[in-house]
């Protein structure tokens, strides 16, 4: 196979040709954030548009349509995604073909991090033209749960009635934030982590420093763990943690001050995974995400009840629904850090 995808991923691959020859019209390709979904799914989708495919069904990279995907130029591909994706990544004012909501945006606003009914909408023309000599059209939209009430029933639509040779491809990293609908218009393509030793090996060939801790931080995932020992964001995370380890009303008021820029949906995955490691360790005496906090963590799983512990893990996953869009970010963390720090008085 083509070294275009991770290592990890040969044995997905192999198992996605299988579904070649009666090709659903959408793919959901689902699992952990960090593990390279994206670029497997476009890798796909280039390879459905390659003129002269491998034989194990990997892209040619030579082809004219090989040529027009890498600059996002192809007549017959769509890229759906947060029109912030685009102001991070730099890549789709260039010719792209990019559905982005900046196109159709009418006041300079911040970017969204929502996927917009107009830019569904936009999809309509697409599919409504011939294919480029008469080949498939295939269309990528990720993250799917950036979709909004509006955008995902007016794909809902298109789902239900595709037109003939387009493929949807679709890519999650949490099913239970989309619409059952739409869950149930897609054929849904499990993407596995790699094993630790794969996602260190890869760090590692990508100069990462500290590869074994950023990996444990990110649970496995060696994408996340790579993008976050890039981002200078150390010291953010132990301010963080340090609070976490050192619980109090006056610390949880002056950490959410200091941190109050920093984005929200960071702060809660760094504390569910820091109540995850705490609840682990007070019934099984293990560590997944953060081994160098053991004796701390230790210490506080012998002082917190089991039900207030059970209670906060719920807390946190209803914080990480609406932690995209706190009112006021500053109250959130506090709030958040207080909450956390009363399992402990």
């Amino acid at each position: 196979m083509t070294n275009s995808i991770f290592p990890w991923q040969n044995s997905s691959w192999q198992q996605l040709q299988q579904l070649r020859a009666r090709l659903p019209h959408a793919i959901l390709f689902h699992g952990l954030e960090g593990i390279g979904k994206t670029v497997f799914a476009e890798r796909f989708a280039q390879s459905l548009l390659c003129e002269t495919p491998l034989a194990d069904g990997g892209l040619c990279g030579q082809c004219a349509s090989c040529g027009w995907f890498v600059q996002y130029n192809h007549p017959d591909y769509r890229r759906v995604r947060p029109e912030v994706l685009d102001d991070e990544s730099g890549d789709a004012d260039d010719g792209s073909e990019a559905i982005d909501a900046r196109k159709t945006a009418k006041s300079a606003k911040a970017p969204s991090k929502e996927i917009k009914i107009d830019q569904i909408r936009a999809l309509a023309d697409f599919m409504n033209i011939s294919t480029h000599r008469q080949g498939k059209r295939v269309i990528t939209l990720y993250p799917a749960e950036a979709l909004n009430t509006a955008s995902a029933n007016s794909l809902l639509k298109m789902l239900e009635e595709p037109p003939p040779d387009t493929v949807f491809l679709l890519i999650t990293n949490s099913l239970d934030r989309l619409l059952p609908t739409i869950l149930s218009r897609c054929r849904k393509f499990a993407m596995t982590m790699p094993s630790h030793d794969e996602a260190l090996a890869w760090l590692k060939d990508q100069g990462v420093k500290d590869a074994d801790i950023w990996l444990a931080e990110q649970g496995g995932a060696p994408l996340a763990a790579q993008a976050l020992a890039q981002a200078d964001s150390r010291e953010v995370m132990d301010e963080f943690l340090g609070h976490l380890a050192r619980p109090g009303v006056d610390g949880a008021l002056k950490t959410a001050e200091r941190l109050q820029k920093t984005p929200v949906v960071e702060l809660v995955a760094w504390l569910q995974r820091w109540l995850h490691d705490l609840f682990s360790v007070k019934f099984s005496g293990r560590i997944r995400y953060y081994p160098r906090y053991r004796k701390e963590l230790a210490l506080l799983a012998a002082q917190v009840e089991t039900g207030a512990l059970l209670s906060a893990l719920k807390a946190a996953v209803e914080r990480r629904a609406i932690a995209e869009h706190p009112l006021a970010p500053k109250l959130f963390i506090e709030d958040m850090l207080l909450d956390y720090s009363s399992l402990f008085s």
